[in-house]
């Protein structure tokens, strides 16, 4: 019998152990070096390279809550059938039944497949899959840069380009 000087369990502590104090050093010693030089300017928020609209307190639009739902329940669809395929496709138990084994599994993802095409129905009849964003009240925001240097810079970026690119604007 061999005996190991740290468990399968010691292995994964220490692990652990090595990673969080490896993160710790990575980001102390980054936060050492970075440059603090905030302003108004770079404390805006992001979204995406469009200019913030609103207020970030508005609650956002339930219809993507739906989409996403939708979405994940599609992808536990597919979950679902590919086991299936496996265990209600064996020869053998199809048969041993007399070929009631196939049925039995073709009739079952039917039902499956038919309930998750009336939820979708239903979402779709609601509208909930509708895609309508929401109006949101434009504020004005002070910078301490002119509105020239955006516009300027504006410019020289669509001057640089590629072509074959302009019907992205």
């Amino acid at each position: 019998m061999t005996s190991a000087l740290i468990s399968d369990f010691g292995q994964i502590l220490l692990f652990l152990v090595g990673a969080t104090v490896l993160i710790s050093v990575v980001l102390g010693i980054s936060a050492l070096l970075r440059v603090k030089n905030p302003n108004e300017e770079k404390l805006t928020t992001y979204e995406s390279g469009e200019d913030p609209q609103g207020n970030a307190n508005v609650q956002f639009t339930m219809r993507f809550y739906v989409v996403a739902l939708v979405f994940v329940l599609f992808e536990v669809e597919l979950l679902f059938i590919f086991p299936w395929s496996v265990v209600f496709g064996n020869r053998e138990l199809i048969a041993a039944t007399g070929g009631w084994w196939g049925w039995f599994a073709m009739a079952e993802m039917t039902v499956f497949v038919l309930i998750l095409i009336v939820g979708l129905a239903y979402a779709w009849k609601k509208g909930y899959l509708d895609w309508v964003l929401p109006r949101v009240p434009v504020l004005s925001v002070r910078s301490p840069v002119p509105m020239e240097m955006y516009e300027q810079f504006n410019d020289r970026q669509k001057e640089k380009k590629p072509a074959g690119r302009e019907q992205d604007d």
